[in-house]
């Protein structure tokens, strides 16, 4: 398989909370394997600012640190590292105040793309695109990274959209969810819109429903304050998942175009029918050998934040009314899994006996671990004894397509980093896109505070609470195991 390196322009990349964790272990691995693949130019910058007080050789010790620790050991070439951390530099910046500003215009050039990354807290997005702007640092060749969480309810996230664009127009902003730069995600649109094979397929008459499941094994750790206020729905369902629904659910766009592919998302958004208790289980892990119980992570006794939660959700709209798509996402449970499955509906009639067994197809979409896509099909069971029939995977699995000299899969952060260079929003989401799924979540989330919910406890290493199972037995279907 040849890979196909595409040349960005040169550019400055201002890394704001360069000293932290998510900088450590995602954005300066990930610009380094770019450095390596050939996609970082020899000119281009990389200027991390943060309120550390720190020269550029001791900026550099912690990059070369967080290239030791978070990049494989075959790519770990010296010379390469010696080059990429020459291109490293360090600038401390106050962004309340300001301190290190005026030294920080100085450094970014006007004739190169200026790519802002904030891998900072929520609350300094607006005080640093505000000083990005009254500085004169930020010009129309700039761009915005922001991560999540974008907000923690439709009010907040309306106050970031409105912070941002009092400083940079809608195209310079990219807000960042890793889950849209996975391989398997983007394969899902070349599965559905690139084979004539599956889009005829891709609707309620066919399809008897979609399963979207992102398991952890962790709890929730050092993260207990922080999640204790968001809880599962808001760390996970509103932006990932609701990624990985849109994109499985919604129409083809005229081209693959940001806006067009952005639009169609929305649309899928704004058809979402409200939940109904009955359609919500949320859950808490127990204390267990692996650990403490999600309480005691929490340092919260009373805590009714879920670390699980279980949806039925419907699609008011032509392609998909009367189709369920079931979504889980959890700490502490049996497996490390992220993947949706389209569950074909069985053959209308068949020929066979029903002790033969039956034929229903389903198709996977692994994003992690293990990136790759297989499509379940009935065949005749190999042997003597009679039309006996047995589904059976047709696997691509991205690593062995890939050969065993073929390269690592990229991270999602290298594919979206270089999108933000070259100006490309398609894997990013749009402001109306972030509020229409508040808008969504928020009501889920008012219900069962006002109901006083307790979340369903579920031991560790399982695959959530009963109450999840129950879910889809009433409807006579059921979750695919995760143990296997």
């Amino acid at each position: 398989m040849v890979s196909r390196t595409i040349p960005v322009d040169d550019f400055d990349l201002v890394l704001f909370g360069a000293t932290g964790d998510l900088a450590s272990r995602k954005i300066l691995p990930s610009l380094y394997r770019r450095f390596l693949a050939g996609q970082v130019p020899p000119t281009a910058r990389i200027i991390g600012a943060a309120r550390s007080e720190m020269d550029d050789e001791g900026f550099r010790g912690l990059v070369r640190e967080a290239l030791d620790s978070f990049v494989s050991a075959g790519k770990r070439q010296e010379q390469a590292i010696a080059d990429f951390l020459a291109q490293c530099s360090y600038i401390p910046v106050d962004a309340k105040g300001d301190g290190g500003w005026d030294r920080l215009k100085e450094s970014v050039r006007d004739e190169a793309v200026k790519a802002f990354y904030f891998s900072v807290a929520p609350s300094l997005f607006g005080p640093l695109a505000q000083r990005l702007r009254s500085h004169g640092i930020a010009c129309e060749n700039s761009r915005l990274v922001v991560e999540k969480p974008f907000g923690v309810d439709l009010e907040s996230a309306r106050k970031l959209n409105a912070d941002l664009a009092a400083s940079f127009d809608e195209h310079q902003i990219y807000r960042i969810d890793h889950f849209l730069g996975k391989e398997t995600v983007q394969n899902l649109m070349a599965v559905r819109f690139a084979n004539v094979l599956f889009e005829p397929l891709w609707n309620e008459r066919y399809v008897d429903h979609v399963q979207i499941t992102v398991a952890e094994t962790v709890g929730v750790g050092g993260r207990g304050a922080y999640y204790d206020t968001a809880g599962a729905m808001r760390d996970m369902v509103q932006n990932h998942l609701m990624q990985l629904l849109c994109l499985t659910a919604m129409e083809p766009p005229t081209h693959f175009d940001a806006d067009m592919l952005r639009d169609e998302k929305l649309k899928v958004i704004r058809a979402l029918d409200p939940l109904t208790p009955a359609e919500i289980v949320r859950g808490q892990y127990k204390e267990g050998p692996d650990g403490p119980s999600y309480l005691d992570d929490a340092e919260n006794p009373q805590s009714r934040t879920e670390s699980y939660v279980a949806l039925k959700v419907s699609i008011s709209n032509w392609r998909w009314k009367g189709t369920p798509f079931y979504l889980r996402t959890g700490k502490r449970m049996t497996r490390r899994l992220s993947e949706i499955v389209i569950q074909f509906k069985e053959t209308p009639h068949s020929i066979f006996d029903r002790d033969e067994g039956s034929s229903a197809n389903a198709l996977t979409i692994r994003l992690q671990p293990d990136e790759g896509i297989d499509l379940s099909v009935t065949i005749k069971e190999p042997g003597p004894g009679g039309m006996r029939l047995v589904n059976v995977p047709l696997d691509m699995t991205f690593a062995d397509a890939l050969g065993p000299d073929g390269e690592e899969i990229p991270d999602a952060y290298e594919r979206l980093i270089m999108d933000v260079i070259r100006g490309n929003q398609t894997l990013f989401m749009r402001g109306d896109e972030v509020e229409a799924a508040w808008a969504w979540t928020d009501p889920i989330i008012e219900g069962w505070i006002d109901r006083g919910a307790q979340p369903y406890k579920y031991a560790q290493g399982s695959s959530g609470p009963e109450e999840a199972m129950m879910l889809m037995h009433r409807d006579g279907r059921r979750w695919r195991e995760l143990d296997v």
